[in-house]
């Protein structure tokens, strides 16, 4: 009787439990090697447990009818794409006052959908900075444990900022302010370092200061300074002290500047950087972080979006400028990720920014790598991210054509494979 019992339950766990294979193999035509910056002709990439263990050449290597077998022939295949400025929760077709018609969940909803259409157009992670009720932080946990369907998540919480600067609110009048600061705004080393310690605390992976003033805020000039050097500072030590990475929110040449020197490992923007600025980031290493591309979305769609007058003045006057520091910066050896700061633009359109990379001085490979295993190492992730090698996550996207001939191949990615899980395909 015992063993009928035995033999009855073994077969009701198999019926219940989920089948599947625990490795898997993925082929394609070729594969864009970022690390060497070489093509890989038929590659064969092993995956167990969403990581890879070994790379083989498909036409050679042999597996078993147990391993599953995921078929890209005719296609190109590269890492999953990194962005390394977000804002998950802001739809790109609501701006200025229009934002206070919707009540404060209705931010977090959006994110979900948001998230998605990033995964679509083959970014498989995603620095977010700054949102609003720790968005960003929830989204990541309800990814993590199978809520929704998104990119890997580096949040930031609340961005840090002065009071009345670009991370503070700025659209509303004194009486319907509330008495104290709103959440991350302080004033001074000792109440930046506190919100440097409750931004971790609650789940924060990055720190997001804003150093100076910005395009989207009201009252404010994209190139004020509005956190000291010594406040900069304060926040990059604290930080690091617990070893989180620091982006810097910084137009302006003299907030740059500062940002630099104090130690803060990525600069947002960066629009207005003067030749002192590019020197000093070559020097010290510090990875800039310029989303070049959106300004096309906001000038076409932003009045009718309800973004102000003002706000698009600002925009118009600093987006050239931007483009060619671009041009500059790269040219004179800074280090470069891929920003796009969706949420200004949509998110499921930001892999028009490539085009803009190579206009501005790229190689399609040198924009490639700086959206993979560029974004990797400013983010300190990179024995996980950046690279389909052995050890890092199965992050695979694949696309019919060649990026490294046409780079707007990325605009319209074909297949999205997460921690080896096929999540989009054509």
């Amino acid at each position: 009787m015992k063993l009928v019992f035995q033999l009855l339950l073994a077969t009701s766990l198999s019926l219940s439990a989920p089948a599947f294979s625990q490795t898997k193999v993925i082929t394609a035509d070729r594969m864009i090697d970022v690390v060497t910056g070489k093509i890989v002709d038929h590659p064969a990439i092993f995956v167990e447990k969403g990581r890879i263990i070994s790379i083989a050449d498909a036409r050679t290597v042999k597996w078993g009818s147990d391993v599953e077998h995921i078929n890209l022939s005719g296609k190109t295949i590269l890492p999953g794409l990194i962005d390394m400025h977000v804002h998950l929760d802001g739809p790109a077709d609501i701006g200025g006052y229009r934002g206070l018609e919707f009540t404060d969940s209705f931010w977090g909803m959006t994110a979900v959908g948001n998230a998605r259409s990033m995964l679509d157009a083959g970014f498989t992670t995603v620095r977010n900075v700054g949102s609003s009720n720790r968005n960003d932080i929830g989204l990541k946990q309800a990814i993590e444990n199978g809520y929704a369907v998104g990119p890997r998540i580096v949040p930031a919480g609340y961005a840090l900022g002065s009071t009345g600067g670009h991370c503070d609110s700025t659209f509303l009048p004194p009486s319907l302010e509330k008495n104290e600061k709103e959440e991350g705004i302080g004033d001074g080393v000792e109440e930046l370092r506190y919100q440097v310690r409750r931004q971790r605390k609650y789940g924060a992976e990055v720190i997001k200061v804003c150093a100076t003033g910005g395009v989207f805020s009201r009252n404010t000039e994209p190139g004020q300074q509005q956190v000291s050097e010594t406040e900069l500072r304060a926040i990059a030590d604290e930080a690091h002290q617990w070893g989180l990475k620091v982006a810097a929110h910084a137009h302006g040449a003299d907030g740059i500047k500062a940002a630099i020197r104090a130690g803060i490992d990525t600069i947002e923007h960066a629009s207005l950087v003067d030749d002192e600025g590019i020197k000093l980031a070559v020097q010290r290493g510090t990875w800039f972080s310029m989303d070049i591309f959106n300004t096309d979305y906001t000038q076409a769609e932003g009045a009718k979006n309800g973004v102000l007058e003002d706000n698009l003045r600002k925009d118009r006057e600093i987006a050239q400028i931007q483009r060619d520091n671009f041009r500059k910066a790269h040219k004179a050896g800074v280090k470069l990720v891929f920003a796009s700061d969706a949420g200004v633009m949509p998110h499921g359109d930001v892999g028009g920014q490539f085009k803009y990379m190579v206009e501005y001085g790229m190689t399609p490979m040198q924009a490639i790598q700086a959206a993979t295993i560029g974004g990797a190492k400013a983010l300190g992730r990179e024995q996980d991210l950046g690279a389909i090698a052995v050890g890092r996550y199965a992050d695979i996207i694949a696309v019919d054509g060649d990026p490294l001939v046409d780079v707007r191949e990325l605009e319209d990615v074909d297949v999205v494979i997460k921690g080896g899980e096929l999540v989009k395909s054509d």
